[in-house]
């Protein structure tokens, strides 16, 4: 099936590309730019005032299933993800039963498609208290190993980069100290001490982060840092990577969003972890991620629900959704803004994602099947329980209008 997108503003991170043009599909695969001949059958579409670019890549979310499928199915999840141009995502291994072992690996796969891929856990249960098989797990086709947890015990984690060095596969960890980080429920600062929560200082993530730093140094396999979320997290980053530290590392698209302002409303769906940070670490965060001194920006979706969130804001389960309103919320707040520009965000869910998970990414060019998405950046919608393709709605944007949806997308790379 021919398609023909007229005047549409195409965006390519890899050739650096950020200009309109009309565009030929075929089965979803681009035939030709500008093209002088359109066969008479093919469907005719006006891209003026819409993007085309590569479908995003999310790092890591959480899934409901298996374990507790009312939160969320792997084809909620699945539809959830291509609502919002996430034509890849990457399961955090923390389900019921965990991804610890081939066999549930092959049970997810039975269940879903290559738009969803699983990170192995890196120890039984993702309990940071037993190594798991990591030979069998790589061999069984995961993107890479993590917990999505903190692991605190640094012998294991030493060993773990010690075993894991010759497989040449992706690893994430989480610096995250749960002792220093105590009972508190938001990032510590003014604004905690004016809303009267519990705060959770910067060292909770600063000191186990120095901490890895050193072992990552030490042991030289390659790591992802996951979630960080703080200003001084940036310049141990920065620091490590001067200094030649094989690291990648990512933040959350809330983290870059949101700070600690947003948390007067008490909303439960606020409350993730870790923490929003105060103003300065947003602003921090921001100039990273587009320095690049933090790689690649992940959702982190994390479904719940309506019972689980209805409740105080320190209560409260830790997580939001967040799949189908990254890019227009992104897309407001940075490239409208005229902070970022539409490269810098799309790398940043695409290119740079696909780095930090040892792969490869196409450019745009015709006969080259790649991941294609239609967005519409100016587009009006209302986020409400019918519009919403996750099974939950634990998402501080629920009753809201937004503006940006994203009209298509083309996926023959999965079939290709």
């Amino acid at each position: 099936m021919f398609v023909l997108l007229q005047q549409v503003r195409l965006l390519d991170p890899i050739a650096n590309v950020d200009r309109v043009t009309d565009v030929l599909l075929e089965d979803g695969i681009v035939r030709s730019f500008s093209p002088s001949d359109v066969p008479e059958n093919a469907e005719v579409i006006s891209g003026r005032g819409c993007i085309l670019a590569p479908g995003l890549i999310d790092l890591y979310s959480h899934s409901g299933e298996p374990g507790f499928e009312d939160r969320e199915t792997l084809t909620s999840l699945r539809e959830a993800a291509i609502a919002g141009g996430f034509t890849r995502l990457n399961l955090l291994p923390d389900t019921h039963p965990a991804i610890d072992s081939p066999s549930t690996i092959s049970w997810i796969r039975s269940r879903t498609d290559a738009r969803i891929n699983a990170w192995g856990a890196l120890t039984i249960d993702a309990k940071g208290q037993q190594m798991t098989e990591l030979v069998e797990l790589a061999e069984a086709g995961i993107v890479g190993f993590t917990d999505g947890r903190p692991i605190s015990n640094l012998a294991l984690i030493r060993r773990i980069l010690e075993y894991a060095q010759p497989l040449n596969t992706a690893i994430s960890l989480w610096a995250c100290d749960s002792g220093l980080a105590g009972n508190g429920v938001m990032r510590e600062g003014a604004n905690s001490i004016r809303f009267g929560l519990p705060g959770v200082p910067m060292m909770a993530e600063t000191a186990p982060l120095s901490a890895l730093l050193e072992c990552i140094a030490e042991i030289g396999t390659p790591v992802h840092l996951m979630r960080i979320s703080t200003a001084r997290s940036v310049e141990l980053i920065r620091a490590a990577k001067s200094r030649g530290i094989p690291i990648t590392a990512s933040t959350t698209w809330l983290h870059l969003l949101l700070n600690t302002d947003a948390i007067e409303s008490y909303d439960p769906n606020l409350r993730v972890d870790p923490p929003l940070g105060n103003p300065t670490d947003q602003e921090a965060l921001i100039q990273a991620v587009l320095e690049g001194v933090i790689d690649a920006i992940a959702v982190d979706h994390t479904p719940h629900t309506y019972e689980d969130k209805t409740v105080a804001f320190g209560e409260a389960p830790t997580g939001a959704i967040g799949l189908e309103f990254a890019l227009p919320l992104l897309w407001q707040f940075l490239v409208e803004s005229g902070r970022w520009s539409a490269l810098d965000l799309w790398r940043s869910f695409t290119t740079h994602s696909a780095r930090c998970l040892n792969q490869s990414f196409p450019e745009i060019s015709p006969g080259t099947a790649i991941d294609l998405v239609l967005f519409d950046p100016n587009q009006k919608w209302t986020v409400e329980r019918a519009t919403v393709r996750s099974l939950s709605t634990n998402t501080a944007w629920l009753n809201k209008e937004l503006t940006g949806r994203v009209l298509k997308v083309w996926c023959p790379s999965i079939s290709a």
